[in-house]
């Protein structure tokens, strides 16, 4: 089998699976990208609507990893790149219908009302908390009481957790989830003395924390990036194709795929799927039911995302943050909201604002069984008065994008599906799974993966070179 001669073919043309392809091609190889859809992207999707942007999927990314700024600067998009207002910098949490800034340091933290005194001096005791039994695959909520108290998890960590995944942190594992915050108990004891021993290492790290990392988008927000590693690849990428199956015969394996109106067939020796994992699941059902029956299990919550845009002038919220985030005891028709045209002002004039907000998620599973017009009503009557927004004044503009499948959950026993999952690639060597049900959700995560995978790719194809 002639490796370097072959390509790789490549199931998605989100950014996982572009960013992979792109690496990929530095190197020589050749590769085919297959995308359902009829654009680049995935779940990064950007439109303007009467002048305004609007990001119906991720609204920004970390820049956590020196691979975002390589692909910036390959590809050409330093003019294209922005990065957040340091007005957006306070996150708020709502609590007993008030916005309350979350504290960023030990002085405000000391001085928040958010917290009550029993609870501030309960993190006194974190240090000196036992490590949670490595054997026990613990959710984050029992995990945060442990350590933290049940008021940190419910004022904290469940909006969090809500923003981030549209998560259940009783239902999350922290292992799997929260690595690097498990990570922290893991080799320090403590999630303080970890925070503080820790700053060294850090620095030293190429990579940033989620915590320390800019923020960044694009002039035409978030899809500017597939768009312009679709653009790089020169017709590699075939758009509009289905894929129904897949199956192995020998050392190859064989797709066969939809593509206007007829049905195709390739055949690839190498095989890299990033696509969801609930599309994955039938393709590969005929040859390999555990496999598919794995990827059934990973539970992604319904999303509905909501744009709206009002008058400046009307809005009496001081509008000095990145958003706020609402926890599950506020009993809210909606998970957050983040103030778009703060974070990156280019999205509006100056005479409007900008929001996006999330509906939905692990806390309302069934989302789409309601009536998504009376939801949405109700979801603007309630952000108006957080907003302090007066209830006849209507949105200037008013979009709506509903994922019925948005983001895969690493819920308690996520670490088996992990385990098979590794077991299928070694089982049947040149079939590769990524995607962001694996090795994390956010668009960093996605594009440090990507050079994970195509480091692993060039391995296998370097084994037939020298042989």
């Amino acid at each position: 089998m002639q490796m370097e001669q072959e390509k790789v073919t490549i199931l998605g043309a989100g950014i996982s699976g572009l960013a992979t392809a792109y690496w990929l091609r530095k190197q020589g190889v050749q590769v085919q990208v297959l995308e359902s859809r009829s654009e680049a992207g995935g779940s990064m999707q950007s439109q303007r609507r009467d002048g305004f942007l609007i990001d119906y999927g991720p609204n920004s990314g970390l820049d956590t990893t020196p691979l975002i700024g390589q692909l910036v600067e390959e590809l050409g998009l330093q003019d294209q790149v922005l990065f957040a207002n340091q007005q957006a910098k306070k996150r708020y949490i709502l609590q007993d219908g008030m916005l309350k800034a979350l504290p960023t340091s030990p002085f405000a933290f000391l001085g928040t009302s958010l917290f009550s005194t029993t609870a501030k001096l309960r993190l006194l005791k974190e240090p000196f908390i036992g490590k949670t039994d490595p054997s026990q695959d613990v959710s984050i909520a029992d995990f945060v009481r442990h350590r933290l108290g049940a008021e940190f998890l419910d004022n904290a960590i469940d909006p969090f957790i809500s923003g981030i995944y549209a998560g259940d942190p009783e239902k999350l594992s922290v292992r799997t989830a929260l690595p690097r915050l498990y990570a922290l108990e893991e080799k320090y004891g403590s999630l303080i003395k970890g925070a503080i021993s820790g700053a060294k290492d850090r620095k030293k790290n190429p990579e940033k924390s989620k915590q320390s990392a800019q923020q960044f988008s694009f002039k035409e927000g978030m899809q500017t990036l597939p768009n312009a590693l679709a653009a790089s690849m020169k017709g590699a990428v075939q758009y509009g194709c289905q894929v129904n199956q897949i199956s192995r015969e020998g050392d190859q394996y064989r797709v066969v795929f939809q593509q206007d109106g007829q049905e195709n067939t390739i055949s690839t020796p190498l095989l890299l799927s990033t696509i969801p994992a609930y599309r994955l699941s039938g393709s590969v059902r005929a040859m390999d039911e555990q496999l598919s029956s794995h990827l059934d299990q990973l539970y992604y919550p319904p999303v509905m995302v909501m744009y709206l845009v009002f008058r400046r002038i009307a809005i009496q919220q001081p509008l000095d943050g990145f958003g706020f985030l609402i926890p599950g005891q506020e009993g809210r028709a909606f998970l957050g909201a983040i103030w778009s045209s703060v974070i990156f002002p280019h999205r509006t004039d100056d005479q409007h604002a900008a929001f996006t907000v999330f509906v939905g998620g692990s806390r309302n599973r069934d989302l789409l069984e309601h009536d998504l017009e009376a939801r949405q009503q109700k979801v603007i009557q309630e952000f108006k008065q957080i907003m302090k927004i007066p209830q006849d004044e209507e949105p200037v503009l008013m979009d709506r994008k509903v994922w019925p499948r948005a983001i895969p959950q690493y819920n308690i026993g996520y670490d088996e599906h992990e385990a098979y999952f590794q077991a299928f690639e070694e089982a049947n060597p040149g079939f590769f799974l990524g995607g962001n049900f694996r090795g994390g959700i956010s668009v960093s995560d996605c594009i440090k993966n990507s050079g994970i995978q195509s480091e692993r790719i060039l391995k296998y194809i370097s084994q037939f070179a020298k042989s």
